[in-house]
């Protein structure tokens, strides 16, 4: 058998990639998470980002939306600052759930399990944003933003999930005539 055509080399190769892509996803959760505490602070600052550079010119109704998520923060917090209480905890279980996938970066094909459960917490942000952003007065422009986190968010997974896959078929038993038997489905 060759070096190009040795399995531990394919291995190494996919446990490579299935690590940097979970990497990529876990510091995405991270990040989104952390920026879930300073809300007030991050709208201000959008709000002058877009009036300062002109796009709030070209995209008027962009500018107006940025002020009135940074009025409704800043007014919220001032009378009713137990209310941020809920994204310090949506920020929280985004912490959480980036640490879930400590077991997919040390064994996938044992915790695949996780990515499929991420991939449907992907898939569930459309219908989320769908159903619940018309009942919150979100303009329609903003639920496909929202949207498009679930949709990245699956990329990276779908990359995993399939590298997993052949991971998993990569870990077969090979019995001494040459005859490959298939992993066991989980």
């Amino acid at each position: 058998m060759t070096k190009d055509t040795d399995p531990a080399v394919d291995r190494d190769a996919a446990l490579r990639r299935i690590r940097t892509w979970l990497w990529i996803f876990i510091v995405c959760l991270v990040l989104s998470g952390l920026t879930a505490f300073p809300l007030e602070s991050e709208t201000r600052w959008l709000a002058s980002a877009i009036d300062g550079s002109g796009v709030g010119g070209h995209w008027p109704a962009l500018a107006g939306r940025a002020a009135q998520v940074r009025d409704g923060i800043a007014e919220t917090n001032a009378r009713y600052p137990f209310l941020a209480y809920g994204t310090d905890w949506l920020a929280f279980a985004h912490l959480v759930i980036a640490a879930a996938f400590w077991g997919p970066l040390r064994d996938p094909v044992r915790n695949v399990w996780v990515i499929r459960w991420a991939l449907l917490a992907c898939a569930g942000v459309l219908p989320l944003a769908l159903v619940c952003g018309p009942l919150r007065g979100i303009p329609l422009y903003w639920r496909f933003i929202d949207m498009s986190f679930g949709v990245v968010g699956a990329v990276p997974l779908l990359i995993v999930l399939r590298a997993v896959r052949r991971l998993e078929w990569s870990r077969a038993v090979t019995v001494p005539n040459g005859f490959t038997a298939p992993a066991p489905v989980r």
